[in-house]
């Protein structure tokens, strides 16, 4: 088992104070973690319906759900007050950010951080595009035209004409160069479905899916199979594409507080995420019912309080074990290195423990610690 080069990040997207999350920032990269990403959020996934304290502890200290700062704002200041943690977008789209202007703000995220930035792309979420009057329409083919204007943009620097179903260049032009030569920031893309996989394949440096899509060790191995056959068809290196994931996670030392807050309306909440045919698989119905999909249907302001606890009611516990890393630091090290046996290079863990429990704030980073040395310890 290779796991001699296995990373680990933070998904480190912060609420108010501003400074404090910096304080975090820092605290991530002096632990020793490789990696911090940000969500590119307008509207956070959970309701403000439940957003209180005797459903989500951590709401005793932020006041909405939905308070994020703009992504690439925050990544420029996480760039200025770190020196050697990667800092990715975790991830964005194209519904709101047109590819070029993506593409330049990339690559001064690029220049501040010293060569240290990743730019994360997905399709999109509903909540960040619906709701503020942005069509939600071939998100995937508009994703694939997206990455060839960025591409084209940063490969070419005299002036360039595209002629898409989505966007049109006519002497365009971007002459601003990465900070190291010829080397442009990777691209990550987050991919579930056959044709995001293949798109993956075509166009992306990291494969960044989410274990939200019940992504066992074998379907992950199945699912990078078909991104590194997509890149041999379009003559690129597949060896040279990192598999990497995204994962939430809840982890304590005693095994009873792991089953106490995996049991939690939080945690249950976030069992919504997996699909109507996952929840078939646990021989269940999904609670949303059978045309619904949570990345394009899903709007939380949509939705009361009294709605959302009887939807809450039918996800059983087992939900969160499918789509988290779940247990004692040794359970995380196992579930881990699961992944990494058949090729895991890079995951990124967000950390849902002190969200059940703001009391757990500190034990859980200590329990990210003994993780993180863990496999340090093996190189």
């Amino acid at each position: 088992m290779d796991i001699n080069n296995l990373k680990i990040g933070i998904d480190a997207t912060f609420f108010q104070p501003f400074k404090q999350g910096i304080n975090t920032i820092k605290l991530i990269e002096q632990s020793g973690f490789n990696s911090v990403f940000f969500g590119d959020h307008l509207m956070g996934l959970f309701p403000e319906s439940l957003w209180t304290p005797d459903i989500i502890s951590a709401a005793s200290v932020i006041e909405s759900p939905h308070q994020y700062y703009e992504t690439f704002t925050t990544m420029a200041m996480a760039a200025s007050n770190t020196k050697k943690v990667t800092i990715g977008s975790g991830v964005t789209e194209v519904f709101r950010h047109h590819p070029a202007v993506l593409a330049q703000t990339i690559l001064t995220l690029d220049h501040i951080s010293r060569g240290r930035v990743i730019l994360g792309l997905g399709a999109g979420e509903g909540e960040n595009i619906i709701p503020y009057g942005i069509k939600m329409e071939k998100p995937v083919s508009r994703l694939d035209e997206a990455l060839t204007i960025i591409k084209l943009l940063w490969e070419n620097y005299e002036k360039v004409d595209f002629n898409g179903k989505f966007w049109t260049l006519k002497d365009a032009v971007l002459t601003l160069k990465p900070f190291k030569k010829r080397k442009y920031p990777p691209i990550w893309v987050a991919a579930h479905g056959l044709q995001m996989l293949e798109l993956a394949g075509k166009h992306a440096d990291g494969w960044y899916p989410t274990k939200n899509e019940m992504l066992t060790p074998n379907i992950y191995q199945e699912k990078f199979n078909v991104v590194k056959n997509s890149a041999k068809k379009a003559g690129r290196d597949p060896d040279k594409i990192i598999p990497a994931m995204w994962s939430v996670l809840i982890a304590d030392d005693s095994p009873d507080e792991v089953e106490r807050m995996s049991d939690m309306t939080i945690a249950k909440f976030a069992g919504l995420f997996l699909t109507k045919e996952h929840y078939e698989t646990l021989g269940l119905s999904y609670p949303f019912g059978e045309d619904y999909s949570w990345l394009k249907n899903f709007i939380p302001t949509r939705y009361d309080r009294k709605t959302m606890l009887e939807i809450i009611t039918k996800v059983p516990k087992e939900a969160f074990f499918a789509i988290g890393i779940v247990g004692t630091p040794d359970d995380v090290i196992d579930q881990i290195e699961k992944y990494a046996k058949i090729g895991l290079k890079h995951i990124v863990f967000w950390n849902l423990t002190y969200v059940c429990d703001l009391t757990k704030l500190n034990s859980s980073h200590s329990c990210l610690i003994k993780v993180l040395e863990y496999f340090r310890d093996q190189k």
